[in-house]
Protein backbone atom coordinates (compact mmCIF):
# COMPACT_ATOMS: atom_id res chain seq x y z
CA UNK A 1 0.00 0.00 0.00
CA UNK A 2 2.82 2.39 0.89
CA UNK A 3 4.44 1.73 -2.47
CA UNK A 4 1.19 2.61 -4.26
CA UNK A 5 0.86 5.89 -2.33
CA UNK A 6 4.47 6.82 -3.09
CA UNK A 7 3.92 6.03 -6.77
CA UNK A 8 0.82 8.24 -6.87
CA UNK A 9 2.66 11.10 -5.18
CA UNK A 10 5.55 10.75 -7.62
CA UNK A 11 3.17 10.92 -10.57
CA UNK A 12 1.42 13.98 -9.17
CA UNK A 13 4.74 15.72 -8.71
CA UNK A 14 5.47 15.21 -12.40
CA UNK A 15 2.25 17.02 -13.30
CA UNK A 16 2.29 19.83 -10.76
CA UNK A 17 -0.11 22.64 -11.58
CA UNK A 18 1.37 25.74 -13.18
CA UNK A 19 -1.12 28.59 -13.58
CA UNK A 20 -1.45 29.93 -17.12
CA UNK A 21 0.51 33.04 -18.02
CA UNK A 22 -1.47 36.27 -17.69
CA UNK A 23 -0.82 39.76 -18.98
CA UNK A 24 -1.87 42.48 -16.56
CA UNK A 25 -2.22 46.04 -17.86
CA UNK A 26 -2.11 48.57 -15.03
CA UNK A 27 -3.72 51.89 -15.98
CA UNK A 28 -3.10 54.73 -13.56
CA UNK A 29 -1.43 57.96 -12.55
CA UNK A 30 1.88 58.65 -10.80
CA UNK A 31 1.30 55.99 -8.14
CA UNK A 32 1.41 53.45 -10.99
CA UNK A 33 4.04 55.28 -13.06
CA UNK A 34 6.55 55.38 -10.17
CA UNK A 35 6.71 51.58 -10.06
CA UNK A 36 9.31 51.83 -12.84
CA UNK A 37 10.76 55.23 -11.92
CA UNK A 38 12.09 54.96 -8.37
CA UNK A 39 14.78 57.51 -9.24
CA UNK A 40 12.05 60.16 -9.39
CA UNK A 41 11.22 59.54 -5.73
CA UNK A 42 14.68 60.34 -4.46
CA UNK A 43 15.02 56.54 -4.31
CA UNK A 44 12.60 56.47 -1.40
CA UNK A 45 10.89 53.45 -2.89
CA UNK A 46 12.43 50.25 -4.18
CA UNK A 47 9.42 48.24 -5.39
CA UNK A 48 6.08 49.49 -6.60
CA UNK A 49 2.87 47.52 -6.29
CA UNK A 50 3.16 45.84 -9.71
CA UNK A 51 6.68 44.57 -9.09
CA UNK A 52 5.63 43.23 -5.71
CA UNK A 53 2.65 41.42 -7.25
CA UNK A 54 4.81 39.89 -9.99
CA UNK A 55 7.27 38.60 -7.40
CA UNK A 56 4.47 36.74 -5.62
CA UNK A 57 2.70 35.63 -8.81
CA UNK A 58 5.47 35.03 -11.37
CA UNK A 59 3.03 33.80 -14.02
CA UNK A 60 1.73 37.37 -14.30
CA UNK A 61 3.54 39.83 -16.56
CA UNK A 62 2.58 43.46 -16.10
CA UNK A 63 2.49 46.42 -18.46
CA UNK A 64 2.84 49.82 -16.79
CA UNK A 65 0.42 52.33 -18.28
CA UNK A 66 0.77 54.91 -15.52
CA UNK A 67 0.94 58.59 -16.44
CA UNK A 68 2.42 61.12 -14.05
CA UNK A 69 -0.19 63.67 -13.00
CA UNK A 70 -2.93 62.39 -15.30
CA UNK A 71 -6.62 62.25 -14.47
CA UNK A 72 -9.27 59.71 -15.40
CA UNK A 73 -10.76 62.42 -17.61
CA UNK A 74 -7.49 62.85 -19.53
CA UNK A 75 -6.86 59.13 -19.90
CA UNK A 76 -10.41 58.62 -21.18
CA UNK A 77 -10.02 61.53 -23.61
CA UNK A 78 -6.70 60.30 -24.99
CA UNK A 79 -7.13 56.54 -24.57
CA UNK A 80 -6.91 55.78 -28.27
CA UNK A 81 -3.46 57.41 -28.47
CA UNK A 82 -2.00 55.51 -25.49
CA UNK A 83 -1.36 52.20 -27.26
CA UNK A 84 -3.01 50.20 -24.50
CA UNK A 85 -2.18 46.57 -25.31
CA UNK A 86 -4.30 43.46 -25.23
CA UNK A 87 -4.32 42.03 -21.73
CA UNK A 88 -6.04 39.35 -19.71
CA UNK A 89 -6.49 41.64 -16.70
CA UNK A 90 -6.71 45.43 -16.47
CA UNK A 91 -6.57 47.53 -13.34
CA UNK A 92 -7.82 51.12 -13.23
CA UNK A 93 -6.22 53.14 -10.42
CA UNK A 94 -7.31 56.76 -10.91
CA UNK A 95 -9.24 59.58 -9.27
CA UNK A 96 -6.92 61.41 -6.90
CA UNK A 97 -5.76 63.88 -9.58
CA UNK A 98 -9.32 64.37 -10.75
CA UNK A 99 -10.24 65.43 -7.22
CA UNK A 100 -7.30 67.78 -6.82
CA UNK A 101 -7.73 69.11 -10.35
CA UNK A 102 -11.42 69.88 -9.62
CA UNK A 103 -12.72 67.66 -12.40
CA UNK A 104 -16.47 67.33 -11.81
CA UNK A 105 -17.39 63.96 -10.37
CA UNK A 106 -20.78 64.09 -12.05
CA UNK A 107 -23.60 61.69 -11.28
CA UNK A 108 -24.45 58.04 -11.58
CA UNK A 109 -26.50 58.88 -14.66
CA UNK A 110 -23.31 60.12 -16.37
CA UNK A 111 -21.99 56.58 -16.07
CA UNK A 112 -25.23 54.85 -17.06
CA UNK A 113 -25.92 57.16 -19.98
CA UNK A 114 -22.29 57.21 -21.17
CA UNK A 115 -22.20 61.01 -21.31
CA UNK A 116 -18.49 61.20 -22.17
CA UNK A 117 -15.42 62.76 -20.65
CA UNK A 118 -16.83 65.92 -19.12
CA UNK A 119 -17.22 64.16 -15.73
CA UNK A 120 -15.29 61.51 -13.83
CA UNK A 121 -18.28 59.15 -13.85
CA UNK A 122 -18.44 59.49 -17.61
CA UNK A 123 -14.68 59.08 -17.99
CA UNK A 124 -14.71 55.77 -16.13
CA UNK A 125 -17.44 54.51 -18.46
CA UNK A 126 -15.33 55.46 -21.47
CA UNK A 127 -12.25 53.71 -20.06
CA UNK A 128 -14.21 50.57 -19.21
CA UNK A 129 -15.85 50.42 -22.64
CA UNK A 130 -12.55 50.92 -24.46
CA UNK A 131 -10.91 48.13 -22.46
CA UNK A 132 -13.76 45.81 -23.38
CA UNK A 133 -13.29 46.69 -27.04
CA UNK A 134 -9.66 45.61 -26.78
CA UNK A 135 -10.57 42.34 -25.07
CA UNK A 136 -14.25 41.60 -24.35
CA UNK A 137 -13.22 38.76 -22.03
CA UNK A 138 -10.78 40.81 -19.95
CA UNK A 139 -11.11 41.02 -16.19
CA UNK A 140 -11.13 44.55 -14.75
CA UNK A 141 -10.05 45.51 -11.24
CA UNK A 142 -10.98 48.97 -9.97
CA UNK A 143 -8.76 50.62 -7.34
CA UNK A 144 -9.96 53.64 -5.38
CA UNK A 145 -7.74 56.59 -4.50
CA UNK A 146 -5.97 56.51 -1.16
CA UNK A 147 -6.59 59.11 1.48
CA UNK A 148 -3.95 61.83 1.41
CA UNK A 149 -2.34 64.37 3.70
CA UNK A 150 -0.36 67.43 2.63
CA UNK A 151 1.70 66.57 -0.45
CA UNK A 152 5.02 68.21 -1.27
CA UNK A 153 6.85 66.99 -4.39
CA UNK A 154 10.38 66.01 -3.44
CA UNK A 155 11.83 67.39 -6.68
CA UNK A 156 9.92 70.70 -6.66
CA UNK A 157 8.68 72.05 -3.34
CA UNK A 158 6.41 74.53 -5.13
CA UNK A 159 4.35 71.57 -6.34
CA UNK A 160 2.31 70.95 -3.20
CA UNK A 161 -1.29 70.31 -2.22
CA UNK A 162 -3.33 70.02 0.96
CA UNK A 163 -4.73 66.68 2.01
CA UNK A 164 -8.14 65.09 1.62
CA UNK A 165 -9.13 66.20 5.13
CA UNK A 166 -11.10 69.03 3.51
CA UNK A 167 -12.96 69.48 0.21
CA UNK A 168 -11.44 70.84 -2.96
CA UNK A 169 -13.86 73.14 -4.77
CA UNK A 170 -16.77 71.60 -2.91
CA UNK A 171 -15.87 67.98 -3.67
CA UNK A 172 -14.61 65.35 -1.21
CA UNK A 173 -12.12 62.70 -2.27
CA UNK A 174 -14.21 60.08 -0.47
CA UNK A 175 -17.07 60.74 -2.91
CA UNK A 176 -14.73 59.81 -5.79
CA UNK A 177 -13.75 56.60 -3.98
CA UNK A 178 -17.38 55.70 -3.29
CA UNK A 179 -18.27 56.29 -6.93
CA UNK A 180 -15.55 53.88 -8.07
CA UNK A 181 -16.76 51.22 -5.63
CA UNK A 182 -20.29 51.62 -6.99
CA UNK A 183 -19.08 51.33 -10.59
CA UNK A 184 -17.14 48.15 -9.78
CA UNK A 185 -20.12 46.53 -8.08
CA UNK A 186 -22.44 47.50 -10.94
CA UNK A 187 -20.05 45.95 -13.47
CA UNK A 188 -19.57 42.86 -11.28
CA UNK A 189 -15.84 43.61 -11.12
CA UNK A 190 -13.36 43.29 -8.30
CA UNK A 191 -12.50 46.45 -6.37
CA UNK A 192 -9.65 47.35 -4.02
CA UNK A 193 -11.00 50.10 -1.80
CA UNK A 194 -7.81 51.77 -0.59
CA UNK A 195 -9.63 54.83 0.68
CA UNK A 196 -11.33 52.82 3.41
CA UNK A 197 -8.58 50.24 3.92
CA UNK A 198 -7.40 49.72 7.48
CA UNK A 199 -3.87 51.02 7.95
CA UNK A 200 -4.12 53.65 5.22
CA UNK A 201 -5.93 56.30 7.23
CA UNK A 202 -4.46 59.79 7.27
CA UNK A 203 -2.81 59.23 10.64
CA UNK A 204 -0.78 56.39 9.08
CA UNK A 205 0.42 58.17 5.96
CA UNK A 206 3.38 60.03 7.50
CA UNK A 207 4.85 59.87 10.97
CA UNK A 208 5.19 63.65 11.06
CA UNK A 209 5.62 66.79 8.99
CA UNK A 210 8.64 68.95 9.86
CA UNK A 211 7.73 72.63 9.78
CA UNK A 212 8.82 75.89 11.34
CA UNK A 213 6.97 76.77 14.52
CA UNK A 214 5.19 80.05 13.63
CA UNK A 215 5.93 81.38 17.11
CA UNK A 216 9.62 80.54 17.44
CA UNK A 217 10.81 79.91 13.88
CA UNK A 218 12.37 76.63 15.05
CA UNK A 219 11.63 73.39 13.19
CA UNK A 220 9.23 71.00 14.90
CA UNK A 221 7.87 67.57 14.02
CA UNK A 222 4.09 67.91 13.80
CA UNK A 223 1.99 64.74 13.74
CA UNK A 224 -1.32 64.58 11.93
CA UNK A 225 -3.60 66.53 12.33
CA UNK A 226 -1.48 69.10 14.17
CA UNK A 227 0.33 70.19 11.00
CA UNK A 228 -2.89 71.28 9.25
CA UNK A 229 -2.71 75.03 8.60
CA UNK A 230 0.89 75.33 9.85
CA UNK A 231 2.47 77.36 7.02
CA UNK A 232 5.08 75.93 4.66
CA UNK A 233 7.21 78.19 2.47
CA UNK A 234 8.45 76.22 -0.56
CA UNK A 235 11.05 78.87 -1.35
CA UNK A 236 12.84 78.98 1.99
CA UNK A 237 11.84 75.96 4.08
CA UNK A 238 13.45 72.54 4.22
CA UNK A 239 11.67 69.55 2.72
CA UNK A 240 9.01 68.73 5.34
CA UNK A 241 9.20 64.94 4.97
CA UNK A 242 12.68 63.70 5.90
CA UNK A 243 13.35 59.97 5.55
CA UNK A 244 12.46 59.31 9.19
CA UNK A 245 8.94 60.69 8.59
CA UNK A 246 8.08 58.01 6.03
CA UNK A 247 5.17 55.76 6.94
CA UNK A 248 2.62 54.49 4.38
CA UNK A 249 3.64 57.34 2.04
CA UNK A 250 6.95 59.11 1.56
CA UNK A 251 5.51 62.52 0.69
CA UNK A 252 1.96 62.60 2.01
CA UNK A 253 0.50 61.19 -1.21
CA UNK A 254 2.65 58.57 -2.95
CA UNK A 255 3.04 55.17 -1.26
CA UNK A 256 6.26 54.06 0.36
CA UNK A 257 7.42 50.46 0.01
CA UNK A 258 5.14 49.64 2.96
CA UNK A 259 2.21 51.41 1.32
CA UNK A 260 2.82 49.60 -1.95
CA UNK A 261 2.84 46.33 -0.03
CA UNK A 262 -0.66 47.05 1.28
CA UNK A 263 -1.80 47.58 -2.30
CA UNK A 264 -0.01 44.54 -3.72
CA UNK A 265 -1.26 42.22 -0.98
CA UNK A 266 -4.85 43.18 -1.79
CA UNK A 267 -4.26 42.66 -5.52
CA UNK A 268 -2.57 39.29 -5.04
CA UNK A 269 -5.66 37.97 -3.26
CA UNK A 270 -7.70 38.85 -6.33
CA UNK A 271 -5.26 38.00 -9.10
CA UNK A 272 -4.40 34.53 -7.84
CA UNK A 273 -8.04 33.57 -8.41
CA UNK A 274 -7.97 34.50 -12.11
Amino acid sequence: MKKIILLVLLCLSQFSFNPPALTWVAIGDSITYLNDHANETGNRISKGYMTQVAEQLPHIKFVNKGYNGWTAVKIASEFDQLNVPVGDVYSIFLGTNDWWGSKPLGTWDDYLQNTGTTTVHGAFRVIKDKIKRINPEAKIIFITPMQRVDFVYINNFKNNAYGSYKPKNGQNLEDFANAIVKIAKFENCQVVDLYHMKGLQQKNLVKFKRLKDPGTGDYRNYVYPDFIDVPFNPTTDEYPYPVESIDMTFDGLHPSDAGYTKISDALVKILKRF
